[in-house]
């Protein structure tokens, strides 16, 4: 993508020109990944949004429980498949091929995840969670019992629904905003 592309239809503002606390953030995320993910700079015109956003990503995506932290990215990257959000997979395909250490499963997730080679209890995962994604209003009690008979746990359930609810707000945003995914994530851990 050319450099020279917007990375969001909205204001971007400066780093300069950012409270204290979300520059502190994004230098942290800055020296982990070696640039600063384009969303934390779209984010940032609406300070409190963004506090708030990351606060409720932090609370799923980095919490104990039942769900590995690849698990959690397939998630995202599945439901974000499934709600047409390129940013979204793209940079949580990235993040999900750094954790699973698999240079392959990002892409298999994106396009079909029923054909991934991964475990049938990380297929039932995700089965519910582009469900909850998709039509949610037709989640019910067999959904619960599926899941609970792959081990899933009533708080892996509410995780898998959660992350899913969040990211449908971050995808609605991302395409919005005509979010461009910054180019380094193409390459991370392939």
């Amino acid at each position: 993508m050319s450099a020279d592309a917007p990375i969001s239809r909205f204001p971007v503002p400066k780093l300069s020109e950012m409270p204290e606390d979300l520059r502190a953030r994004i230098a942290l995320v800055q020296e982990k990944a070696g640039f600063v993910p384009n969303i934390f700079l779209a984010l940032a015109h609406r300070p409190d949004e963004f506090r708030a956003f990351m606060a409720y990503h932090d609370a799923l995506m980095d919490r104990p429980g039942g769900l590995t932290k690849a698990e959690r990215e397939m998630i995202v990257v599945a439901t974000s498949a499934a709600n047409d959000c390129l940013y979204c997979v793209v940079a949580h395909g990235a993040i999900l091929r750094v954790r699973a250490k698999n240079p392959l499963i990002a892409d298999q997730i994106a396009v079909n995840y029923a054909k991934a080679d991964i475990t049938p209890r990380q297929r039932a995962m995700l089965a519910f969670a582009v469900k909850v994604a998709t039509e949610s209003r037709n989640v019910g009690a067999e959904d619960h019992a599926a899941l609970a008979g792959h081990g899933f746990s009533a708080d892996d359930i509410w995780d898998i629904a959660a992350i899913t609810a969040l990211f449908a707000l971050s995808n609605r945003i991302a395409s919005v905003a005509e979010l461009r995914p910054n180019d380094a994530f193409y390459a991370m851990g392939r």
